[in-house]
């Protein structure tokens, strides 16, 4: 599946990125994660795959991400919604929450339980 652009409001969110035009590098690593770019590479696998739906949330006129949000398949017809967030960004990953989890009823037939705040 090709990555999917959800608007969330106040809020865009769109795949992870790290390539001459934009690069989500530097934000993963204020994230939290360690091997930002190997992030980005898994992060694409899984939309490939269809196990594995990560979205940046971003600021809409910058483009700057300051959250994640991802959905995982755990089963035929359920996944884990998680998400982190930037220090005080928290409003960003909740306005993500409602938009993603309709995404993955909607077009993947997938349940999801509330957000658990981790890395997707």
């Amino acid at each position: 599946m090709e990555p999917v652009e959800i608007n969330a409001g106040a809020w865009y969110l769109r795949s992870l990125r790290d390539d001459d035009r934009l690069s989500d590098v530097p934000a993963l690593a204020l994230l939290g994660v360690a091997d930002a770019a190997g992030y980005v590479a898994r992060a694409e696998a899984g939309w490939a795959d269809e196990s594995l739906f990560i979205w940046a949330v971003c600021i809409p006129t910058t483009g700057e991400t300051v959250a994640l949000i991802g959905v995982q398949q755990t089963g035929p017809e359920s996944g884990e919604l998680c998400g982190t967030a930037r220090d005080g960004y928290a409003a960003a990953l909740e306005a993500g929450a409602g938009p993603v989890s309709r995404f993955a009823a909607g077009a993947l037939g997938l349940e999801t339980a509330p957000l658990a705040n981790a890395l997707p």
